[in-house]
């Protein structure tokens, strides 16, 4: 009988990956496992926008960032993918100062400093030493962060953030109409693993609506 019992959470956990290896969005619910947002859908073409608030400094970001990598790689003839760090700390306006530079190659060394290196880069002048000792020019940085584009953006992703009514991370926004993540798509899952593969099912499955109802518009 304890046998039984123990294999209770596995048999439910392997029931529900089998049934979302094939679901629909109709398959799932919105206000469980996804949320609906009225806000204006993004002009992305014929592509979805998928949209990941995350933050530096969050551990579940970090466990994210591989496999979410991952899954875009595989989805691009599908999505337009981007990002909006969450909050206006020292990391934030590190992340948006280096989108205005376009520089994308650092997004992983970041994190993998705070994560596994240990080096907590919450302040601008760490940051600052960090970055420019991996090829980041100081002066252009210091111009960019500076500059009243890099406040900007910062103001911008609060707003869009309580727009989509997110108040934790990471979280992704699929066309601007649903929002998700691993703590509302898995809910009742223990392992990050699980949860992650549920999160995707669930998008996979709005990211097929999405492009519907745009087919749908034309």
């Amino acid at each position: 009988m304890r046998f039984l019992s123990f294999l209770r959470p596995l048999l439910a956990t392997v029931a529900f990956m089998a049934a979302a290896a094939g679901a629909s969005a109709a398959d799932f619910k919105d206000g469980l496992d996804y949320n609906t947002v009225n806000a204006p859908r993004p002009e992305t073409g014929k592509k979805v926008e998928v949209l990941e608030f995350f933050m530096y400094h969050c551990p579940h970001c970090n466990v994210l960032d591989p496999v979410l990598a991952d899954w875009v790689k595989k989805n691009g003839d599908k999505i337009v993918f981007k990002r909006m760090h969450m909050g206006d700390d020292a990391q934030a306006k590190a992340f948006y100062t280096l989108e205005a530079l376009n520089i994308t190659n650092l997004h992983e060394k970041l994190f993998r400093a705070i994560h596994v290196e240990r080096n907590r880069l919450n302040t601008d002048a760490s940051l600052l030493d960090f970055l420019v000792k991996n090829g980041v020019d100081k002066a252009k940085y210091l111009e960019a962060f500076n500059s009243f584009g890099v406040q900007t953006k910062l103001k911008r992703a609060q707003q869009v953030a309580a727009q989509y009514k997110l108040d934790s991370v990471p979280a992704l926004v699929i066309d601007g109409h649903y929002t998700t993540s691993p703590a509302v798509a898995g809910h009742g899952l223990t392992s990050a693993d699980e949860a992650h593969k549920a999160m995707f099912a669930v998008v996979d499955s709005l990211v097929a609506k999405s492009l519907q109802e745009r087919a749908g518009k034309k």
